[in-house]
């Protein structure tokens, strides 16, 4: 398939001026709501996928094979373009550098790489950044692995949790000279963190989930910021929404007055039911 256009739409968001909130999807059907909707992009997170392939929690136990095949799952059946939380890569940087041509291939518009020490090493209570050096040569392995030079990719990285704001700004200053296209911040909490990013890098700047204090789409817009998660609720909603329709069933509820259930005309939109009947009344009658 051609990703081109998508591509070039995230690049627009990119370059823009304003401040996007990215839908968090997980799957074909809730990427189509998004773009029912009218998000202007997506998100598709590793913890999400963990929970949607897996099950389990975002402790790396998934694989790059299986996080790509859900990644192109989902970007076959919309338009939107997707960007993709790729995690530390998968490993060093040639791990990296496959994660990327995987990425590229399952048509992602976006992929961010991180600068964690992932899975948890041995004994440690809380993740930890690698050193800066190493964290370059992953940004750089990143950008030199692109086939397609319109995929965007972005350097991660959540050190100011651990190692504080110096630290980050200093890796902040560094991936920007790396040939990447933007640089994404988690664990920012505060406006002068913002502007002391934005004070070192010119690069778009995107975010993890808001807190309040920085919640201002006109204040993130004015310093850099291009898109920034609101969390990934709708999965969790889904799941919730799943355990009280079932539990309810369990209970004796009849299933055709069950609340909350999808209206039919909503569902044949999302499932491209008229684009079906078409290629069946085209190429089966």
């Amino acid at each position: 398939m051609n990703w081109t256009r998508r591509r070039a739409r995230m690049r627009a968001i990119l370059a823009g001026k304003t401040c996007v909130f990215p839908a968090s999807v997980f799957d074909p059907l809730s990427a189509r709501v998004a773009e029912d909707i009218g998000f202007e992009m997506a998100m598709y997170a590793g913890s999400s996928a963990s929970l949607t392939v897996l099950g389990d929690p975002d402790l790396i136990l998934l694989t790059l094979t299986e996080f790509a095949q859900q990644a192109l799952r989902i970007n076959r059946a919309t338009n939107l373009p997707v960007m993709a939380d790729a995690d530390h890569g998968y490993g060093n940087a040639l791990n990296v550098m496959r994660t990327v041509q995987e990425m590229e291939a399952a048509g992602i518009a976006a992929l961010t790489i991180e600068d964690t020490l992932l899975p948890r090493a041995f004994g440690e209570d809380k993740q930890r950044p690698v050193s800066i050096e190493e964290g370059v040569g992953k940004m750089k392995a990143a950008v030199a692995a692109r086939g397609d030079k319109n995929l965007a990719v972005l350097a991660r990285t959540g050190a100011i949790m651990t190692t504080g704001l110096d630290d980050t700004l200093a890796r902040v200053a560094a991936y920007a000279k790396t040939g990447v296209d933007g640089v994404f911040l988690a664990g920012i909490r505060t406006r002068a963190e913002i502007e002391a990013v934005h004070a070192t890098t010119k690069l778009p700047i995107l975010f993890g989930a808001l807190v309040p204090e920085i919640d201002d789409k006109a204040f993130l817009a004015a310093h850099g910021v291009r898109f920034a998660l609101q969390g990934h609720s709708p999965f969790m909603s889904a799941v919730e929404a799943v355990r009280k329709t079932m539990q309810a069933l369990r209970d004796g509820a009849d299933p055709g007055r069950l609340p909350g259930l999808p209206d039919e005309a909503f569902i044949k939109r999302v499932t491209r039911d008229e684009d079906v009947k078409r290629a069946i009344d085209a190429f089966m009658r």
